[in-house]
């Protein structure tokens, strides 16, 4: 079993709760995985989501507890929301309003609270030596939108308990965010069904 894994227990998610409390807080002294990673993933192509929630599953198949913290979206009955729910040891938390139409205003303010928010959260669970892996996603979008301001994102990650790995989603990412991450990948777009006139398919794009 890898440094920092825990057991899942097949029928008692408060079995699992407990022993991966006790297992994450050790994680420190438990082997090499004892430095945060960072990881990015930006560019304008599809997947970018999709290879986070991949981590995600991977992360859950060694028994690290995820928090999953959507920034700008606001759906829950997306077909990733819905499989969080299935996944023990995931929190799922969606800290959006939506798509940004406007960049001023109280729509605009309203978005900004809500983002700052989910930053909030995002930091009581990156703090906290009992999570394993932390997903901001769509991040970058939040920052290059003015939502957030990137050294604001950069302190929250610099005070990430040890071990945790973190992972950024996002177009546009922020020059900050670029140098901090260990491992940038770039997502770009050959070509898309949108420019075939296909619409957004349920299990493909949501």
């Amino acid at each position: 079993m890898p440094a920092g894994a825990i057991p899942v227990p097949a029928e008692n998610p408060t079995i699992f709760i407990i022993i991966g409390a006790l297992f994450q807080v050790l994680r420190k002294t438990m082997g090499p995985h004892h430095t945060n990673r960072v990881i990015l993933l930006t560019g304008d192509g599809k997947g970018k989501t999709t290879s986070a929630l991949g981590m995600v599953l991977r992360a859950v198949g060694h028994g690290l507890r995820v928090c999953v913290v959507q920034f700008i979206k606001q759906c829950t009955d997306t077909g990733e929301a819905q499989a969080l729910r299935l996944l023990p040891g995931v929190e799922h938390l969606v800290c959006g309003k939506g798509f940004v139409r406007e960049c001023t205003g109280e729509a605009f303010e309203a978005h900004a609270q809500a983002a700052r928010a989910g930053l909030a959260q995002a930091a009581e669970r990156l703090c906290d030596p009992a999570c394993g892996m932390v997903v901001l996603d769509e991040v970058c979008g939040a920052v290059s939108l003015g939502l957030l301001d990137a050294q604001a994102v950069v302190g929250v990650l610099a005070e990430a308990a040890p071990g945790t790995v973190v992972v950024l989603t996002g177009r546009d990412a922020p020059p900050e965010l670029l140098e901090l991450a260990d491992t940038v990948c770039i997502v770009s777009c050959e070509k898309h069904a949108y420019e075939q006139g296909c619409p957004a398919q349920p299990g493909v794009e949501w």
